[in-house]
C-alpha cells in the first residue's frame, strides 16, 4: 500500500513539474541573440526612424503605428537589437529603430530576414503561451 501511494506521489509531483516548467527556460537571452545574429545582417536602416518608448509602450503598439500591423514588431525589435534584448522588456526613455518596412520588403535578401525574424518570434509567442499571436505572426509572415 505504502508503495502505490509513494508512486502515485511522484507521478503526481511528475506531472506538476512538467506543466509548470512547460514555458518556461525554453526563452533566454540567448534565444533573442542567436535570432539576432541570425537576421540582423540583411536588414535595410536607411530611411529608419527613430522611437522613444514611452509609458504603455509595447513593440505591438509601436509596430502597429508605424507599419499598421502589429506582427511586424520583431523588425523594430531587430534593428533595435543593441536597446531590446526581450521584446517583454522594453522601458520608457528606449530609444528604438523602426525600420522602412517598405524598403526592406522590396529587397530580396532582407524580406528573407523579416519573413524568417516573425516565424522565429512565433515560436517565441508559442512557448510563451500566445497561440493566437504566434499564429498571426505565422500568418504575416507567409503572406510576405
Amino acid at each position: 500500500m505504502k508503495k502505490m501511494v509513494s508512486i502515485a506521489v511522484l507521478l503526481i509531483v511528475a506531472s506538476l513539474l512538467v506543466f509548470s516548467c512547460k514555458s518556461t527556460g525554453k526563452v533566454n537571452d540567448s534565444t533573442f541573440k542567436r535570432i539576432y545574429d541570425r537576421y540582423f545582417t540583411h536588414l535595410i536602416l536607411d530611411d529608419a526612424q527613430r522611437h522613444t518608448v514611452t509609458s504603455g509602450d509595447t513593440l505591438v503598439r509601436i509596430a502597429n503605428q508605424y507599419y499598421g500591423n502589429g506582427f511586424y514588431y520583431p523588425v523594430i525589435m531587430l534593428a533595435s537589437r543593441d536597446v531590446v534584448l526581450d521584446p517583454d522588456k522594453i522601458q520608457p526613455g528606449m530609444v528604438l529603430t523602426v525600420p522602412n518596412l517598405e524598403k526592406n520588403l522590396s529587397d530580396p535578401n532582407a524580406k528573407a530576414s523579416v519573413k524568417g525574424v516573425i516565424l522565429d518570434c512565433a515560436n517565441i509567442e508559442e512557448d510563451r503561451d500566445r497561440a493566437d499571436t504566434a499564429r498571426g505572426m505565422r500568418n504575416l509572415s507567409n503572406s510576405l
